[in-house]
């Protein structure tokens, strides 16, 4: 049986692992630091916490369910009680892509990220169209990327991923740098930032007189459908008077090199200041 050392296993994601770890085939060792979560994890799930040595005794994984800002701390601190051959999976390309990681070439290094449950989807159950981060009742893709390591680690990496982030859809195959793009170049700097633009836009145009629950129904209504046409997930076109308010929309919104924060020294940067 597979051992896997699950760090941070109280936390609002290490929570959310051992319940999808609970059952599997894995020999899980919950590793907590706080009262609170060791609280959680045993009235909730019945698990016990282990120390660190007792939980990476044998173990051939381990999951860093940590903060970003923590990942080289507690990577640093274990280290050296890793045999060698163990992979080391992270939940998020920051701390990897900066260089968090030891250097210590005989381990593993397997990263993966949760995609979410897409806007368009075909759930039936309310759990599930209320499961909004995914990881519960909603399927979701995912992205995972063998960052060091032998190839045939990845099939291990991945089906651990398709048990943490279950239930799970597609499961792409990426590298490092391009998930650092993904997140938090396209997820993070572009798409929530123009979320909170178009919220902005919405509380603008309330502050102006329109009626807060109108507002808000018209945009959410119009970004399912404008988004239906963009993406592709229907066969329509826009009408003219659409396709010219984006003509003249775009340059007032967007500045023209604005698809700099793709560049590897704007990633880089960004990845710096959350790490």
């Amino acid at each position: 049986m597979v051992a896997i050392a699950l760090f941070g296993a109280g936390g609002k994601m290490g929570y959310r692992l051992a319940k999808n770890l609970k059952g599997s085939r894995f020999d899980v060792r919950h590793v907590e630091v706080s009262d609170a979560g060791k609280e959680r994890l045993k009235n909730d799930l019945g698990f016990i916490c282990v120390d660190v040595d007792t939980a990476l005794s044998g173990a051939d994984v381990v999951i860093l369910a940590v903060p970003d800002t923590a990942i080289g701390k507690v990577a640093a601190g274990i280290s050296q009680k890793l045999k060698a051959a163990t992979m080391v999976v992270a939940l998020d390309a920051a701390a990897p892509f900066a260089g968090h990681l030891p250097e210590r070439a005989d381990l593993t290094y397997f990263v993966t990220h949760p995609c979410h449950p897409p806007i368009f989807n075909d759930e039936t159950e309310m759990s599930a169209k209320k499961d909004h981060f995914g990881g519960l009742f909603a399927k979701q893709h995912i992205v995972s990327a063998l960052m060091q390591g032998p190839e045939e680690a990845y099939g291990l990496g991945e089906e651990i991923a398709k048990v943490i982030w279950a239930p799970v859809m597609r499961s792409h195959r990426v590298t490092v740098d391009q998930m650092a793009m993904l997140e938090p170049g396209l997820s993070e700097t572009v798409c929530a930032s123009l979320l909170v633009v178009m919220r902005q836009a919405m509380d603008e145009c309330v502050a102006r007189g329109v009626p807060a629950q109108a507002a808000r129904d018209f945009l959410l209504g119009h970004m399912n459908v404008l988004g239906a046409v963009i993406f592709k997930e229907v066969d329509g076109v826009f009408s003219d008077a659409c396709n010219k308010a984006i003509e003249f929309g775009i340059p007032a919104l967007m500045r023209d090199d604005w698809k700099n924060v793709f560049e590897p020294e704007e990633i880089a940067a960004s990845i710096r200041r959350i790490t």
